[in-house]
């Protein structure tokens, strides 16, 4: 069954031995990001921050540090158990083209319209509703690293609405305070918010905006998500929790939000004011320098009675974030595969920071084959951001890295093998010669053909005999190597 709310997940992590609870008093000005940091590199459990200093709220962070956490999010043993649930909806694929696919494809649309979001006139998001007197400092926002240009919410559920088709789009955006009542709102060019941000400022309108801080795990997951444009993430949430997601109404917009969620800013943003945001220690492991954002104004705080401030802290991998990149990325698997079926895995290394390196193993067909695919993937949403796309054979598994160096530096000859390309590039990258737009570079690490031009024999792997294999094995005790 899913989880409700935040609550109900905690209560499930310390009842497994997932979460500790941190009784002294921390600051949330580094000290947290410092306790954070060599939990989640030990592998350490969901922490709770009973006592922060300057705040009567308790801090959750460390929540999905593991691959088991993640698991338990989902109420599944493993994530691999919902890929098929995510394929259903967002695989894509041929729209059907008789009547007869037509009447096929029915069952499925309405199997997805079950978990379409419920609304709800009120929830406990609702507990309390402050509108005089607004201030963010009740809040535990953290300062997470020494050059941050002040203290940041790092894992809000940002909702904006489509003015065009009214669809919503819920994405994670971190947000600098500047004082009680704005912060900063760094969502990038490429992203659902920005776009919504684009069309209110063609109508010369402001836009409304609400923040969710705190939800149950599927519905924070979902916001994460990389989603087709305009598919509600609410929506996926809903099919993969198999329980739609109850949303309520802002007090001070048509906005809909998680009813069950702990914290929640409603507000607006002009589209035409732009304040410096950052510098920010961001996922790559570097700051993200200073630069032009748009500011979010809070007009109205909702919130639980007892609420507890979700947060998650970024920096070197491997920290939290790195376990929910590569849980969304075996989500997604199987819709890539739909689109780009020769593709026996994926693998994008912590080290990698997810758009970094991506190694890619293929069932090779064709001459060629392995620059197609690298094509393909640079034209599949976000991943259009990969820098470096390694392609290896089906033999060899991409989450192997040790086999995979040795594979392509032996199969690669650097001037044939390599491939530059020119397009958008991740608005963190730091390295690129210009901003959002610079290179990219794909490896074909695969076995040469002579239909790709390769005139030598390639050589033979080197391999025992199976029958020598085997006698080892059945003589190894006698060997007295135990």
């Amino acid at each position: 069954m899913p989880f409700n709310d935040l609550n109900e997940f905690m209560a499930a992590l310390e009842k497994s031995g997932e979460l500790k609870r941190v009784r002294a008093e921390v600051d949330p000005e580094l000290e947290i990001t410092e306790i954070a940091s060599r939990v989640v590199k030990a592998g350490g459990p969901a922490l709770l921050f009973e006592k922060v200093r300057g705040s009567e709220i308790p801090v959750l962070i460390n929540a999905y540090g593991t691959d088991r956490r993640i698991a338990m999010a989902f109420g599944v043993d493993s994530i691999d158990e919902i890929a098929e649930r995510v394929e259903a909806i967002v695989a894509g694929g041929s729209p059907p083209a008789g009547i007869v696919e037509k009447i096929k494809a029915i069952p499925k649309l309405m199997q997805l319209a079950d978990f379409f979001p419920k609304p709800v006139k009120s929830g406990p998001c609702k507990e309390i509703i402050q509108r005089e007197r607004i201030s963010l400092s009740q809040f535990p926002v953290l300062k997470c690293w020494p050059q941050d240009g002040g203290r940041f919410f790092t894992l809000p559920l940002v909702f904006t609405r489509n003015p065009d088709t009214g669809r919503q789009n819920c994405g994670i955006y971190r947000m600098q305070v500047f004082d009680e009542r704005t912060t900063g709102m760094h969502w990038h060019v490429h992203k659902g918010g920005a776009a919504h941000c684009r069309l209110y400022r063609e109508r010369r309108q402001r836009m409304p905006v609400a923040v969710a801080i705190g939800a149950d795990p599927v519905v924070t997951f979902a916001g994460a998500v990389p989603l087709p444009e305009d598919f509600d993430e609410m929506v996926f949430a809903g099919f993969i929790r198999r329980k739609p997601v109850e949303m309520v109404k802002c007090e001070t917009s048509d906005i809909e939000v998680p009813a069950n969620a702990e914290i929640v800013l409603e507000g607006f943003v002009d589209p035409e004011e732009t304040r410096l945001e950052g510098p920010f220690g961001d996922h790559t492991g570097f700051y993200s320098l200073p630069a032009e954002f748009t500011v979010f104004h809070v007009a109205c705080i909702t919130r639980r009675k007892s609420p507890v401030y979700h947060a998650t802290v970024v920096g070197v991998p491997p920290m939290e974030d790195c376990y929910m990149g590569r849980a969304i990325g075996r989500m997604l698997l199987p819709a890539v595969r739909k689109q780009l079926p020769e593709i026996e895995s994926i693998h994008m290394p912590f080290e990698g920071v997810f758009h970094n390196l991506m190694i890619v193993s293929i069932r090779k067909a064709y001459p060629g084959h392995a620059r197609k695919i690298m094509h393909a993937l640079w034209g599949l949403g976000q991943m259009m951001f990969t820098k470096v796309i390694v392609v290896v054979d089906h033999d060899v598994d991409a989450l192997d890295v040790s086999r995979v160096a040795w594979k392509v530096l032996n199969n690669i000859d650097p001037e044939r093998d390599i491939e530059f390309v020119h397009g958008p590039i991740d608005e963190l990258d730091h390295a690129s010669r210009l901003p959002r737009y610079g290179s990219k570079m794909g490896i074909d690490g695969t076995r040469k053909w002579r239909s790709e031009g390769f005139t030598r024999d390639w050589p033979d792997e080197i391999q025992m005999t199976p029958e020598m294999v085997e006698r080892v094995t059945q003589r190894w005790k006698e060997y007295g190597l135990q």
